[in-house]
């Protein structure tokens, strides 16, 4: 754990300069991954005294790190390097944090495979010719190769726990407000949150506590009362993950838990209106960058170009909507301790994969990695993807969502230790 290592560098029984060397070398080792897009060699914390002290940690690279690259893993930024940390940043080093890296983004944060990038994809650590997802692509894949116990990425749309599921980590995106996005290049400023890759449940609550400054353990539960979407689009999964789903709940219920079928809100309408917010900001930044469309890989060519389409009516009417339809979950959210459903419907699809089977047929990747995802970033609520017992060699994840960061990390450590009794 994290916080125990940390105790024991700061009482001196453990040797930072030794965790530090351990992070390089495995991110060395792991180089073919594409997952670490920069390493720095001389690392070292210049403080020992505080929360993290020791803890390697690497960054996600669309977060300035002063001194590193902040290429946001594009030809268009190439070169550029971050004069000042990010907020964020500033504060893991306060708190005694080693700063190891940098990891891999699909291109400015606009994609959820992390397969665009000027380096190249960012590969499965379960299996190098399939997707990690995106766009937190390294993060999550370091962190599951072990490189790293913790690192930092942003989720707009599901960009923590998409991958946090296709690579079996931990995927924590606390509520809206609780870690800065001061200095974080933005993909769309009303969605833009900063989350965490971690080994644990545990270890994610810990560390998002110390870089929010506040205290977020809870009382532990003993039988909390846990609500699935009844929805059958949103549980169209392959045979894998349906399969893990429905053997994970029963597990659930064989802990204690009371789950209990719930009506979903409008869930639907909550992806259009998330869209409908991040074409159009995201469009505004990169118009401002007045770059030549043909410095960003094609995906984000055409993306780019989609999300200037959106009608400025959409735009506006989707922030009118946005406040209603946060409330309609906060009181569903307020009838259970915690809604669940799978993170993303598939296990990680082959590098270069377009469809996708789930039981209603072939899909859109795309569509199904974001399906589960994407709506929650139009409520401000906290989320985590927690991995289940799987049948195949491959992760699967399961989603957490309750109205407020102390009650979702409490349900999630809950859920975590349930499933693996």
């Amino acid at each position: 754990m994290i916080e125990v290592t940390a105790a024991g560098v700061r009482a001196g029984r453990t040797d930072p300069a030794e965790l530090t060397e351990q992070a390089l070398q495995r991110a060395r080792e792991h180089a073919g991954l594409g997952a670490v897009v920069h390493l720095d060699p001389h690392a070292s914390s210049a403080d020992l005294t505080g929360p993290l002290a020791g803890i390697p940690l690497l960054v996600k690279e669309i977060i300035a790190v002063a001194g590193m690259p902040h290429t946001c893993g594009s030809r268009v930024f190439a070169g550029r390097v971050a004069g000042a940390d990010a907020e964020v940043v500033r504060r893991a080093r306060a708190a005694g944090a080693v700063l190891v890296g940098l990891t891999h983004s699909h291109e400015f944060a606009y994609g959820c495979t992390g397969t665009s990038n000027a380096a190249g994809p960012c590969r499965n650590p379960h299996d190098p010719t399939r997707m990690t997802g995106g766009s937190s692509a390294g993060s999550a894949a370091a962190v599951a190769a072990g490189i790293v116990p913790v690192a930092l990425g942003t989720d707009t749309a599901g960009s923590v726990r998409i991958p946090a599921a296709l690579c079996g980590a931990v995927g924590a995106l606390p509520e809206r407000g609780t870690l800065p996005i001061d200095g974080v290049f933005p993909l769309a400023r009303s969605l833009d949150r900063v989350g965490l890759l971690t080994a644990s449940v545990a270890d994610a609550r810990y560390v998002a506590g110390v870089l929010a400054g506040v205290d977020l353990a809870a009382e532990a539960l003993s039988a909390p009362r846990l609500g699935v979407l009844a929805d059958p689009e949103l549980l169209d999964c392959a045979a894998e993950v349906a399969d893990a789903y429905r053997s994970g709940l029963d597990r659930l219920a064989d802990a204690g838990a009371w789950v209990v079928e719930v009506k979903p809100p409008d869930w639907r309408l909550l992806a259009e209106t998330a869209f409908d917010l991040q074409g159009p900001e995201a469009a505004a930044v990169h118009n401002a960058l007045d770059a030549p469309l043909e410095d960003y890989q094609p995906d984000l060519r055409q993306r780019l170009r989609d999300a200037a389409n959106v009608p400025g009516w959409r735009y506006v009417r989707a922030r009118e909507r946005m406040p209603r339809l946060a409330a309609d979950l906060g009181r569903l959210l307020a009838t259970v301790d915690a809604v669940l459903l799978p993170t993303v419907p598939i296990v990680a699809p082959p590098l270069d994969a377009e469809e996708a089977d789930v039981a209603g047929g072939r899909q859109p990747v795309r569509d199904l990695l974001l399906r589960n995802n994407r709506p929650l970033n139009a409520t401000g609520f906290p989320a985590l993807s927690v991995p289940m017992p799987a049948p195949g060699r491959l992760p699967v994840g399961l989603q957490i969502i309750a109205t407020g960061n102390r009650q979702a990390f409490a349900v999630a450590e809950w859920i975590e230790a349930a499933l693996a009794s």
